[in-house]
């Protein structure tokens, strides 16, 4: 082999080898320094200018903590309840009116008049179903000088109406109720007060009937109207019984005035009922309570209606203080004034039925709870 190829075969075996240590990867990559920028935040805060130019009507209010404008917690905080559908109202009121004389040249009698009052109410109302109970007891007297005490008013009232409707839009309710009314002590034709003309549950009266009735959401307005209601009347005192009064059958006497048979003590009627119940606001303080019932019997006198209309205006001066003007009217064909009767006790003139009318005035003390 020549000398000048030798040469060239070695040169071009260095330059291999060389090339190959200069370019290889190797297979653990060295260790590189990261590439990272740390950046900080920087604040720069401005200098706050007073306010040298203050516009009309803007205040400026230091913040100062002060307990200057602090009260104290006169009421205990009310803890959670359940919610209820039932509504409960309770109210008591008295009033009382006195007058007085000393040496009073145009005459007078020292008098005190006290009428007290209570009213409960459960009613209970969810979507379809509405039932609405209320019990009223009223009882006043007024004492005169020279002569006892004199009953003023006296009722015992429990309504209860249980309603029923087909959806939620709708005022109007397929109902039934009930009422009762009687008194609690004995009635008079005042000055004679050895024979009583009412006592307690004589008279006493309930109905019970079906019907429907319009109720407003609130339930201030409630129109009753009953095609079909029973109508008892209780005369539980068998002196008043024998004597027919209030409508029921008197009892039978004989020549001598002897008795019998005895008068019956509850008398039974069917008829046609309208009720109506209707409270709101005359004004700010003036509160208009309204109550009538409308009935007329089918099988004896149809037609022939009895009423019972009684109305209120209460005029409230502040929470617990209020005066009350109202009237009732009654008329009952059952209930005869100005019999007559002969020297030998016959009845020459059953009487006839009058418009029986009150009213009543009192300021006095109203407590709800």
């Amino acid at each position: 082999m020549p000398y000048n190829n030798l040469r060239r075969c070695f040169l071009t075996s260095l330059a291999f080898v060389f090339s190959h240590f200069l370019f290889a990867q190797d297979t653990i990559p060295a260790t590189t320094n990261s590439d990272s920028t740390i950046i900080d935040t920087i604040v720069i805060r401005a200098i706050q200018d007073k306010i040298k130019i203050i516009p009309r009507g803007v205040n400026l209010y230091n913040p100062v903590i002060s307990f200057k404008n602090t009260k104290p917690l006169l009421k205990p905080f009310k803890r959670f309840r359940v919610p209820s559908f039932w509504d409960n109202e309770n109210e008591l009121g008295f009033s009382l009116s006195e007058v007085a004389f000393v040496n009073w040249n145009a005459g007078g009698d020292n008098s005190i008049s006290a009428l007290g009052r209570l009213r409960f109410a459960r009613n209970y109302k969810f979507r379809y179903v509405q039932w609405n109970n209320d019990l009223e007891l009223k009882f006043g007297w007024n004492a005169q000088e020279g002569r006892k005490w004199r009953k003023t008013d006296d009722a015992i009232r429990l309504s209860s109406t249980f309603g029923y409707r087909q959806d939620t839009i709708t005022n109007w309710y397929y109902s039934a109720k009930l009422n009762f009314n009687t008194q609690f002590a004995d009635g008079f034709k005042y000055p004679n007060r050895t024979t009583p003309i009412s006592r307690f549950m004589s008279p006493g009266y309930l109905f019970l009937g079906a019907g429907t009735s319009y109720i407003t959401e609130a339930g201030k307005f409630n129109l009753y109207i009953s095609p079909l209601t029973h109508k008892s009347t209780y005369v539980i005192d068998q002196v008043l019984a024998n004597k027919g009064s209030f409508g029921v059958k008197k009892a039978i006497l004989d020549a001598e005035g002897n008795v019998i048979q005895e008068g019956d003590n509850v008398f039974v009627e069917l008829g046609f009922l309208i009720n109506n119940k209707w409270e709101t606001a005359v004004t700010k303080n003036v509160l208009m309570n309204h109550r009538i019932s409308l009935y007329t019997d089918y099988l004896r006198s149809f037609g022939n209606i009895d009423v019972d209309w009684e109305l209120n205006f209460k005029f409230t001066v502040n929470e617990y203080i209020s005066a009350t003007i109202g009237t009732h009217i009654i008329y009952d064909d059952d209930i005869l004034f100005d019999e007559q009767k002969a020297d030998d006790g016959t009845v020459i003139d059953p009487g006839e039925p009058r418009i029986q009318f009150k009213q009543t005035l009192g300021i006095g003390i109203a407590y709800s709870f």
